[in-house]
Parts: C-alpha cells; structure tokens; sequence
C-alpha cells in the first residue's frame, strides 16, 4: 500500500470514528465493572505479535474469572489457526468466516462485556464494537475511542501492548502485576522432523537468526546475515524463516559453514520450542521478538527509527538489546552494530 492510500484509509477511520462518537456519545464510567460477569467478547488483533501480547489477558481471565465464558473473534485467518488450541478460552470465532454461523454464535446472543484490543480507530473493530451487543463495552483509551465505550484503559501510548491488555483486569477489579504477564504460544503437536531436531539441539549452546519480518521496511538483508554469522566462527546458528523466505534460508546454510541446516516450521508453537532451547535469538521487529519473551530466551532486536515500534512491541520479561536504526529501514542497521551488541549480550 502506498503511503497515500494509507493516509487516505487513516482518514477515512477516523471520520467513521467521530460519526460514532456523535451517534453514541457514551458517558464514560469509572471502574471497576462490577455487573455480571458470565461472558466475555474479546476482539483480537489480526497479526502474530499481537495474538502472542494478547495471551497474557486470556491466561490472567482463567484464573481470576474461571467461570466467566471468553468469546474470542478473530479478524485473519492466521490468529484464528493460532488460538485453535488456547485452553484459555472457551469459544473462538472468524469474523470474515461463515456469516450464518457467525450471526448465530456471535450476533444474536447479549454478552456481559466486549473488550476492542486495539489502542487506534479501526474501522472494522469499530464496526464490531458496534454490532455485537454487550451489557457494556470496553477499549483502550485514544481520542477516536471516547464516547464509543463504557470503560477505557487509561494508560501511555508507549506502553506495552502486553500490559494495555491486561490493564483491562484493573477495570474488573482484579489489577494484575507486570510480572504475571509473561506471553506464551498455545501448545500444537509437533512434526517429526522438528521433534527429531530438538533432540539434537543442546540446550543453550546455539544462536538464533529470524531472516523473516512482516514488511519490507522490516528486513535486514542476506549479506548483512551472513556477515553476521562470519564474526562467530565459534559459535553455532540456526535459522528461522517464514514459508516465502525459505529459499534464503536455505542459501545462508548452504555457504556460511556455522549455520545448521534445520527443518521448516509448520508454526509458531514449533518455532517455540526450539528457540527456547537457543541461548540467544536475533530478529527484526516481528513476531518473533515476543515468541523469545514466551520462552525466556535473550533476544536482540533489530528496528526502524519509528518510536512506537520500540516502546509498544519491545521485547517484555526477557533479556534483551534493541538496535534502532537511524531510517525507518532496519537495512540500515550495519552489521557492525549488530556484531558488537551479539558480542556485549554473549558476554553477558
């Protein structure tokens, strides 16, 4: 998309959102919530990183509200196949899936609340909000949300997205503390071959390398990797890749003599579990990041210029160094820099 359909799209929510504002003009109510609580809808972001931020609420609600029902919609068919197997929740649904059985699960009942995830106007999120009916409503705090929702988050732009939602537990009267908001993956059986590979992998000895990002400003490009990998001639790496960028991933193992050759992934449970084996992990503003908070395991990572991208999806509960770039392109990021902090965080 170029930059200016994008700011036409941002336009074109906003206005929707003080439409609503005018038509709504809700008064907004001080918390707690203290009405019944038998069910929740809860409107989960379309990409990884915020289905990973977001399992932090899903685990907190089980065990403070054990009886309350989650409702769980989804907007992409990724997420959805993500929360497939969330023993945290009790129903998942797709938004943009079958319209009679979305009507039937979702549209035609009344839940006790409906929380909106995302801390900007959405329109489809906004729309939603608007269609599903609930005893009250709740989002995060932003100028496009005030008059829409019954409860707001309050809380710094910059913060974590892991905490916004969980700040939501502060509006049920059960606040929870940062340290009770580690992010986890729900569990997927796992292939053979990644099975077998794990038994090869000794615990903490390998570096991990995530070539793959969600956009292309987001990359680093092959040569700077493998310039990466010829600085720790010592040391072991393994690759990560997204499907599309597979036959990289199979260039550097091929020429960097340090590079294990290591099985495709199916999902994100499978690249879990042998990055929690890894004793450090390098990557670009992506997914990835959050599935090194969910297994413990140091990470550094690799950013443009953009702050928000730094403050609201920095690595959370996990070790870590973020190297900014001084563009809005992480291939600006020299190879350099990235030498000397892997160096500094191995030291460590």
């Amino acid at each position: 998309m170029s930059g200016k359909d994008w700011k036409k799209q941002r336009r074109f929510r906003q206005a929707f959102a003080r439409q609503l504002q005018k038509m709504l003009h809700k008064p907004l109510l001080m918390p707690p919530y203290n009405g019944p609580l038998h069910s929740i809808a809860i409107l989960a972001q379309e990409k990884y990183g915020d289905a990973i931020l977001l399992t932090p609420l899903l685990r907190q609600l089980s065990i403070h509200f054990p009886k309350t029902e989650v409702h769980l919609i989804t907007f992409s068919q990724a997420t959805h196949d993500f929360f497939r197997n969330d023993r945290n929740i009790d129903a998942l649904h797709f938004a943009k899936g079958n319209t009679i059985a979305y009507y039937r699960r979702i549209l035609s009942r009344r839940f006790d609340l409906l929380f909106n995830t995302k801390d900007h106007p959405s329109t489809s999120f906004l729309l939603q909000s608007l269609i599903i009916r609930a005893r009250r409503k709740a989002g995060i705090d932003c100028p496009y949300h005030r008059g829409i929702y019954d409860y707001l988050v309050d809380l710094d732009f910059h913060t974590q997205v892991a905490l916004k939602n969980c700040a939501l537990l502060a509006l049920l009267g059960k606040p929870v503390k940062s340290d009770d908001c580690r992010p986890y993956i729900p569990e997927k059986p796992l292939s053979e071959t990644v099975r077998t590979f794990l038994h090869s992998l000794p615990e903490r000895h390998y570096i991990g390398i995530n070539i793959s990002a969600g956009g292309a400003t987001r990359y680093w490009t092959e040569e700077n990797w493998k310039r990466l990998s010829e600085n720790f001639t010592d040391d072991k790496f393994v690759l990560f890749s997204a499907p599309g960028d597979h036959e990289q991933k199979e260039r550097l193992e091929r020429s960097c003599p340090n590079i294990i050759p290591s099985p495709a992934t199916r999902n994100l449970y499978e690249v879990s579990m042998i990055a929690a084996r890894l004793k450090l992990l390098i990557t670009p503003d992506t997914a990835m990041v959050h599935v090194a908070s969910c297994v413990n395991t140091p990470v550094i990572g690799l950013y443009g210029i953009a702050p928000q991208d730094q403050s609201r999806f920095m690595p959370f509960m996990v070790k870590h160094r973020i190297i900014v770039s001084s563009t809005a392109f992480v291939r600006d990021i020299s190879p350099d820099q990235a030498v000397k902090t892997c160096q500094e965080m191995l030291r460590k």
